[in-house]
């Protein structure tokens, strides 16, 4: 099957907003290019699609396999999903919904390559965050973390969990108001201190979007500006990509590049699927090419 990209336009950006490569250092070698995928807000569950709902549960899992298919053909470095992996049933069962996790972890283990997990608000729904952990695995990792960092190639890349409540207490068993998200003091230091440690090019993804203006704050942490903060004094991240607001996005602030990728969730039918691959090429340019739904932009 033939699968359509969208429009190629591409987004490039200058890593590092404005700072010449010059001034960036790649680490100890030659540089190496880069190419991985990323998919966001599976919501996979076995269930009836809500009336006057967009969201397709059971078909997630045939999405799901339709982009691991692409990504082992296209020969990814590594794939990483932006979190809401899974959903739940009506009524919610926490035996059922693991099951659920079970079946789409199952379809994302077929890429052929690293794998990696962010954290979802709706990852919390019926189960809590460690047993969200115990389904999942991530490459490199004996047990998967809901937050922590790796390399891969010439670049760093970061992954954050912001499904706390303002007061800090963990999202746990849908124990929480999705509006409500933050990410504790005990992790803001350590993504200080992870980002002082690791000085090449940095890529950072979390599910919640760190780009809060007045119009979406709903979707943002209520500590995003601080987060922007230490994103922007470190100097070396280039771009942040999120999920969690369906409909995608794309902005600029202070140098650092947030991009937003559409739910998978949204719509029936192989054509409504959506997922991207992001490349750096020897060109140091960012390239995002979006497959079926996903948009691939370009910023001159």
């Amino acid at each position: 099957m033939k699968i359509n990209r969208r429009k190629f336009t591409v987004i490039i950006v200058t890593l590092i907003g404005g700072i010449p490569f010059s001034c960036v250092s790649f680490g100890k070698g030659r540089f190496k290019p880069i190419r991985f995928g990323i998919v966001s807000d599976v919501h996979y569950a076995d269930r009836v699609v809500p009336d006057n709902s967009s969201r397709y549960y059971n078909e997630s899992l045939d999405k799901m396999s339709e982009c691991v298919d692409l990504m082992n053909k296209q020969g990814a470095d590594f794939l990483i999903e932006l979190g809401d992996f899974k959903d739940q049933g009506d009524p919610p069962e926490e035996a059922e919904t693991l099951t659920f996790l079970d079946s789409i972890e199952k379809e994302y283990r077929r890429f052929n390559g690293p794998r990696y997990h962010v954290l979802g608000n709706h990852d919390h729904d019926s189960i809590s965050k460690q047993q969200f952990l115990n389904g999942i695995s991530n490459e490199g990792f004996a047990k998967a973390l809901n937050y922590y960092s790796f390399n891969n190639n010439s670049f760093h890349f970061i992954v954050l969990d912001a499904n706390y409540s303002s007061k800090g207490t963990a999202y746990d068993h849908g124990n929480f108001e999705w509006t409500d998200s933050h990410i504790p003091e005990a992790q803001l230091e350590w993504l200080k201190n992870d980002l002082s440690q690791n000085r090449i090019p940095t890529i950072v993804f979390i599910h919640q979007r760190l780009d809060s203006f007045s119009t979406d704050k709903q979707f943002c942490p209520n500590n995003a500006d601080t987060v922007r903060k230490i994103l922007e004094d470190a100097g070396n991240v280039a771009i942040v990509f999120q999920g969690h607001d369906h409909k995608g996005d794309l902005t600029k602030l202070n140098n650092i590049y947030y991009y937003t990728l559409k739910g998978l969730i949204e719509g029936s039918g192989p054509e409504n699927n959506c997922y991207a691959i992001v490349e750096i090429g020897m060109d140091r340019v960012i390239r995002i090419i979006g497959f079926r739904k996903a948009d691939s932009i370009e910023l001159k």
